[in-house]
């Protein structure tokens, strides 16, 4: 499946939960835990995560889910 991901840039969280399935509490607990990025406050009420930082979690848990 191709995504079209700009190459730089953020992501918000309603964007990211459409490329992996997960509950909204699922990934905030494990941004948490550190096994997800950690978001980047862009204003008061405002939370996205870098683009680069989601590559590098989907091709880790593409890697991940090969050897299960």
């Amino acid at each position: 499946m191709k995504l079209n991901l700009p190459e730089v840039g953020y992501l918000r969280l309603s964007q990211i939960l459409n490329i992996i399935p997960i509950s909204k509490s699922a990934w905030w607990e494990e941004c948490r835990s550190g096994l997800y990025p950690k978001p980047v406050k862009l204003g008061p009420r405002t939370t996205a995560w870098r683009v680069e930082d989601i590559r590098d979690l989907m091709e880790r848990i593409n890697k991940e889910s090969l050897y299960e």
